[in-house]
């Protein structure tokens, strides 16, 4: 019996593995466009962005301008004070670019280095976000 040799297939075979996955398998080229620290957020825009707060802002919001999105997918905001978890939050992504926003209340004795990683659903991070909470 001859042996058939298909010079092609090593190049070939990926090439048709990725045209047939499905697409919310594919991963999307998401952008973090804009990830700022802000006291609020209106009219879709983040207001007195800044990478330092006082304790007193009480409530912060860490807003997102997401790219890239060719379907509905998520991603996750996780606020760290220092390297602690304090919350954790995810949020739909419906369009190719695409505006979000979480906020966070800061209680009086969380004062120091916070962060907030900007994560796509599968987890890898996009994006941190630094930021610091004076007394």
């Amino acid at each position: 019996m001859k042996r058939i040799r298909y010079p092609l297939l090593p190049i070939l075979l990926p090439l048709f593995l990725f045209l047939c996955l499905p697409a919310a398998t594919m991963a999307q080229g998401l952008t973090v466009e804009t990830g700022v620290i802000c006291t609020s957020v209106e009219e879709r825009a983040p207001v007195d962005a800044d990478t330092t707060f006082s304790v007193t802002d009480e409530t912060l919001c860490c807003f997102t301008k997401i790219t890239g999105a060719e379907d509905e997918t998520t991603i996750s905001h996780v606020w760290y004070w220092g390297d602690v978890e304090r919350a954790r939050v995810e949020l739909t992504i419906r369009g190719i670019s695409w505006r979000t926003y979480t906020s966070k209340r800061i209680q009086e004795h969380e004062v120091g280095a916070w962060r907030v990683d900007i994560l796509d659903a599968e987890g890898t991070v996009l994006k941190s976000v630094r930021f610091t909470v004076t007394p």
